[in-house]
This record gives C-alpha cells, sequence and structure tokens, in this order.
C-alpha cells in the first residue's frame, strides 16, 4: 500500500510537470529567449551539416560511376560450366535381397559405371581472332573436364575447347566460335595498383550470375606458402570485395572498368567470403595468353639450382650482408647454371638488373625468363661480387625435374650448429660448427654414405670453421673425388664424394 502510494505521488508530480512544460511552449512570446535561440541555431547548423554531407548530387555521381563500371565488366564476364566423367564401381543387384545380404554364389561382379560430375565458374574474354573468341579463367574451374560450355551475360551460350592450362600459375584459356559480335575485355596495369584502390569483383558465386562486389585493395605482392596448394608461380592482390565459390576465374576490376586481375582464391574457415580473397594480378597473365594460343602451354625460364632463405645468422656466417636475396645450396650438373658457373654457397642478389627480395621473388623472376635467351645475374662468393651471364633454359615438367635429382651437386644441406641443434642431438662441445640438415636421395652424397646429422670437420683437408669456409673449400677442391671428414656418432668417419 505504501509503495503504490507513493508511486501515485510521482506519478501525479510528473504529469504536473509534463502540462505544465506543455502549456509553456503554448504562451505567446514577443522575444526570442536566449535559450530558445541557441537551440533553434544548433538545428539549424544540424540541419546544413546533414545536407552538405548527403548531397544527392555526389551520391548520384558515385552511383553513377559503379553503373558505369558494372556497364563495361558484366558483357565481357561469362559463366563456365564444365562436365566431368568420372568411372566408378558399383555393385549390381539382381534382387532387393541382394542390397541388404549381398550377392549370392554365381551372381554378377560389380561393374563399372560413368557418372557426369558437373561444376561451375567464372571467365573472362579477353581476346578475338576471327571467328574465335579467347576466355581466361583458372585452371582449377576447368580441371580435367570432358565438356566446356560458356554462357554469356546476355544468355548467349556456346561450346567451348581448351586451349591450354597451367597449374603454376592456376590459369586456363578455352576458346569458342561465333561471328557474331562479342565484346572483349580492356586490360589495366597490375603494376600500379596501390594499397586503397576501389575494385569490383564480377563473377557467378553460387550460381547467382553476374554478381558485382565492391571493395578495395587489401595488399599487394602477397605470396602463398609453399605446401598450401595454391600456384607459387605468380604474386596475388589482396582484396575485400566479396568472393566467394563460383568467382574463380571472374575478373576483378579498377575504377575505369579495366581488368587489373583474375580471382583465384580465399582464405576462409567457413568456405564463404570474409574478406581475404586473392587474384592473379593481369600483367602475370598476360604473356601466360599469348603462351596458350601459340604454344598450348606457359612456357617457363629454368636455372637448375636448389634454394633457400637464409636466416640472419647464416648470413652473417657467409659475409653477406642482410640485404636481399637467395641463397643457392645445389646445382645441377649441366643445367645453365652449371653452364654459367654459378656454384654452392652463391647469393643471388640480381637477376637481369632486378633486385631479388627472398627465394619466392627470385623463382617467380626466374620462371618468367624467356628461354633461350642470356641474362646477367649478380651474385655474393665468400663476400665479393660476382657478375655472370646464363643463358636460360625451359623448364619442364615436374617429373623430369624429379628424375634429374641424381646430378645435383653436392646433394646435401648444411646449417651452422646452434645451441638448439646441439641440445637437441646431444651433441657434446666443441665437436665441429657444420652439420648436415639434410641429403637428397640419389645423389653422390646420398649413395657416398653422407647421412642427416654428420658434422664436418674438413673438406679435403681444409678445416671447416663455419659456413663460409665449407663452401670455400668445397668449390676450390680439385680432382674427381671431394674428401669429407666427419663426426658420426662418437667416432671420425672419411667418406670420399664423386664429382
Amino acid at each position: 500500500m505504501r509503495s503504490s502510494k507513493k508511486l501515485f505521488t510521482i506519478s501525479a508530480g510528473l504529469v504536473v510537470f509534463v502540462v505544465g512544460v506543455f502549456f509553456a511552449t503554448m504562451l505567446p512570446v514577443s522575444g526570442t529567449s536566449v535559450a530558445a535561440g541557441a537551440t533553434k541555431n544548433a538545428q539549424a547548423r544540424q540541419t546544413q551539416v546533414a545536407e552538405s554531407n548527403a548531397d544527392p548530387g555526389m551520391l548520384e555521381g558515385l552511383q553513377q560511376a559503379y553503373r558505369e563500371v558494372a556497364r563495361k565488366v558484366l558483357p565481357v564476364t561469362v559463366e563456365i560450366d564444365v562436365v566431368d566423367v568420372v568411372k566408378q564401381t558399383v555393385p549390381q543387384f539382381r534382387s532387393p535381397f541382394d542390397f541388404f545380404f549381398g550377392p549370392g554364389e554365381g551372381e554378377s561382379a560389380p561393374r563399372e559405371q560413368e557418372f557426369k560430375r558437373y561444376g561451375l565458374g567464372s571467365g573472362v574474354i579477353v581476346k578475338r581472332a576471327g571467328n574465335k573468341v579467347y576466355v581466361l579463367t583458372n585452371n582449377h574451374v576447368v580441371g580435367e573436364a570432358d565438356e566446356i560450355s560458356v554462357r554469356l551475360h546476355d544468355e548467349r551460350q556456346y561450346t567451348a575447347s581448351l586451349v591450354g592450362k597451367d597449374p603454376k600459375k592456376d590459369l586456363a584459356l578455352v576458346v569458342f566460335e561465333t561471328a557474331e559480335e562479342v565484346p572483349v575485355a580492356q586490360f589495366g596495369d597490375s603494376d600500379v595498383v596501390q594499397v586503397g584502390d576501389i575494385v569490383l569483383a564480377v563473377g557467378n558465386p553460387m550460381g547467382f550470375n553476374s554478381s558485382v562486389t565492391s571493395g578495395i585493395v587489401s595488399a599487394v605482392g602477397r605470396k602463398p606458402m609453399p605446401g598450401s596448394g595454391v600456384a607459387l608461380f605468380t604474386d596475388y592482390i589482396q582484396t575485400d570485395a566479396a568472393i566467394n565459390q563460383g568467382n574463380s576465374g571472374g575478373p576483378l576490376v579498377d575504377i575505369h572498368g579495366k581488368v587489373i586481375g583474375i580471382n583465384t582464391w580465399i582464405s576462409s574457415p567457413s568456405g564463404g567470403s570474409v574478406g581475404l580473397g586473392f587474384t592473379i594480378p593481369i600483367n602475370n597473365a598476360k604473356k601466360a595468353i599469348e603462351d596458350f594460343i601459340t604454344k598450348g602451354k606457359v612456357e617457363y625460364g629454368w636455372l637448375g639450382v636448389s634454394i633457400v632463405d637464409l636466416s640472419q645468422e647464416a648470413k652473417k656466417d657467409l659475409g653477406i650482408g642482410d640485404g636481399g636475396g637467395s641463397f643457392v645450396y645445389n646445382i645441377y650438373k649441366g643445367s645453365p647454371a652449371y653452364k654459367a658457373g654459378i656454384l654452392p654457397g652463391d647469393f643471388i642478389v640480381k637477376v637481369a638488373g632486378q633486385p631479388v627480395e627472398d627465394t619466392s621473388h627470385f623463382l617467380f623472376v626466374v620462371a618468367g625468363l624467356s628461354p633461350k635467351r642470356t641474362y646477367d645475374f649478380e651474385l655474393l662468393r665468400s663476400g665479393k661480387t660476382e657478375k655472370l651471364s646464363v643463358r636460360i633454359e625451359e623448364r619442364g615438367e615436374e617429373s623430369e625435374i624429379l628424375q634429374q635429382a641424381k646430378n645435383l651437386w653436392p646433394g646435401m644441406f648444411v646449417t651452422r650448429i646452434t645451441e638448439d641443434i646441439a641440445k637437441q642431438l646431444g651433441l657434446p662441445k666443441k665437436t665441429g660448427e657444420i652439420i648436415v640438415a639434410g641429403v637428397e636421395n640419389g645423389t653422390k652424397a646420398a649413395v657416398a654414405g653422407i647421412r642427416q646429422g654428420d658434422i664436418i670437420l674438413e673438406v679435403n683437408g681444409k678445416k671447416v670453421v663455419d659456413l663460409r669456409s665449407f663452401y670455400e673449400a668445397l668449390n676450390t677442391a680439385g680432382g674427381k673425388t671431394v674428401t669429407l671428414r666427419l663426426y658420426r656418432e662418437g667416432q671420425e668417419v672419411t667418406i670420399g664424394i664423386g664429382r
């Protein structure tokens, strides 16, 4: 009862206050009070700010710009439908009971049956030659397709065929024929793309044809991690424009509607867009397009070396400073590198005048060199700068390169013994400084009996105290055999490796 009465008193007071305020606002005023004037002026200023910030003309101009880009790029973006014919072994049932209990004696064995597996992606029309129209897409879109069809934005559909594909860059080119008018995309310059640039991604995500999403360039020069399954012979433009399954092969365009990239993969724990999309820069695809048309494949340059990035400690050990480059630890005998005089222990810093950032960049640069042409290489050897001319050859298939593993010299990778390595392997103190970290199967080092974990004490009678002394001794050793004195499991062992 007391609570109710108290509540009634408060409510009554509130009503009186509200009524008083209401009548006060209704009283005639002969002049504007200071408070009322201030309120009115503040409201006017807010209205002016809102009107200036929401200028319809400015918004309409932005909207018109997006429309214009979409108008240019949608007609050159296509849907690619593929069909794989796969064979699968299936059981053959003669009666319903066979399904539950299996075939009885004398019943038919399982048989092979063909199934059609359907896939969908995107592509962009990049060239026309007579009645032939070429469409660029991803290698993983066409895969091993037995049937390929291309659907244009205006619903025209054509049967297409594969011109060429390349898993190293995840690119493929298909072609269809028509005498009808077909628009062709304009290329931009992906080398001038900068972080913050406005971009649009176009494609057929989840089967929703001709979808356009917008965003910005989040980063450039992205490199995938080795072993990630992502194509390594290119770098990538990162964007937050929404890219989903089905967008693969479609274009990423700038504010002028020019293609600056081919949408390729996303990083996502769920399989959907989380704002981490990656596209192949169009400048990395231009050579591939011409190679597909003229040769049916992409040609890559081959140097013939095994390379790795070095730690700062290893660089200091070799006396090569802390600049960019890629370290050579094995050479394929008979390769362009071998013929030009590149040696194990060399640190390559420039290729054709272009500074090398790291091993991934070096791989990308060498792959882009034209076979049967000579290029200048600059490297550091024993702390000194060397310049060599190398005639690049064409890179073969991975299976061909693996077959040449027996020609690797010296066929092993060595590293400085750190405190962590010594502790992990339980090595005694003052045993040696350089340890064999790995041996390539089938090489002369492996055949001679060099093992992982061997500590190298001498090379051809010269004491090994660091990485630099190891490679200097290895490269100056004469004769047909290089002799290594090793420490292995508490004993010293001498092994000769034939050159």
